[in-house]
């Protein structure tokens, strides 16, 4: 009675804690290694799921897309020439940087449920000089993006920028000499932004791009130079725009004044014909009124 009991109980507990002793497992669940260097993705499971279960490993790359390794017992043919199955392990014998993703174990047999593991795998590729962009010339109070990527390094790159040879803290308000900064700077993407330029913002900037695969890269400097708004200019531009339309229009008024324009009148040839029409018409109606004048009728 008391053994039924504490069976009963038990049964009970795993029921509500939702314990279970089929397991899937991995010594290891973030593995990092070199571009083009060997790596085991490890996978092992319990004894519940007997002795020869089914072992299939899939892939799943940064951009979210999903991909069978090894399927029904045999590596897929983009893997074939790289992967082997020993036991319920993955192993690489070359990695790429498309190789980044994460990987799952999935275990099941024929009665058994199913059970995984999932190994995130992070291929170590140095990063290579960054692709900077700098506006060369910017206007006092104005908006200025300075950007700075790299699309090589894995894991992906964080960046720092310096100006005329000096770091830029990320965080400039918490670092003496920087308090009056206004730029931010979000080392993740590499982007450095001044809501409204001032003067002391124009020099040499250039970006460094670094993780933990290799030293670190940078580009070549370039220079940003901010300048005031040119109102003198602007408004002798102005006045230099309204002379041309008076000087336009004063030449148009005294081409027209010396009848140099063409006018909207008919032509003088068909003129001259709807006249002579008109008169020999009138002379062969009434042959003494001929010499009259017509000429109110052109």
């Amino acid at each position: 009675m008391l053994v039924s009991g504490l069976v009963s109980v038990s049964l009970f507990f795993f029921a509500a804690t939702g314990v279970s002793g089929f397991s899937v497992t991995s010594s290891n669940t973030d593995v990092q290694v070199k571009e083009n260097g060997g790596i085991d993705l490890k996978c092992t499971y319990s004894a519940d799921f007997g002795s020869s279960p089914r072992v299939e490993w899939k892939f799943k790359d940064l951009k979210g897309s999903q991909s069978y390794v090894v399927f029904d017992g045999k590596p897929t043919a983009p893997y074939a020439s790289r992967v082997t199955l020993y036991g319920s392990n993955l192993r690489f014998s070359k990695v790429t940087r498309a190789d980044n993703g994460v990987y799952y174990c999935e275990v099941s047999g024929s009665t058994t449920p199913f059970g995984e593991v999932e190994v995130k795998l992070t291929v170590l590729v140095p990063p290579s000089p960054p692709l900077c962009r700098v506006p060369t010339s910017v206007t006092t109070g104005g908006v200025s993006l300075l950007s700075c990527h790299d699309v090589d390094g894995s894991p992906p790159p964080q960046y720092n920028w310096y100006k005329d040879g000096v770091l830029l803290p990320a965080e400039p308000s918490k670092i003496s000499g920087f308090q009056n900064a206004t730029y931010l700077l979000n080392a993740a993407n590499g982007n450095l932004e001044f809501p409204a330029v001032t003067k002391v913002d124009s020099g040499q900037y250039f970006c460094e791009a670094f993780n933990s695969a290799g030293p670190p890269q940078r580009c070549a400097a370039i220079s940003m130079e901010v300048r005031d708004l040119n109102i003198g200019g602007i408004v002798a531009g102005v006045i230099v725009a309204l002379l041309l339309v008076i000087v336009l229009a004063l030449g148009i008024w005294f081409a027209d004044k010396k009848g140099y324009l063409p006018t909207n009148q008919s032509p003088a040839w068909s003129t001259s014909k709807h006249h002579c029409m008109v008169v020999v018409m009138m002379k062969m109606g009434n042959s003494n009124r001929s010499h009259h004048s017509w000429f109110s009728l052109q």
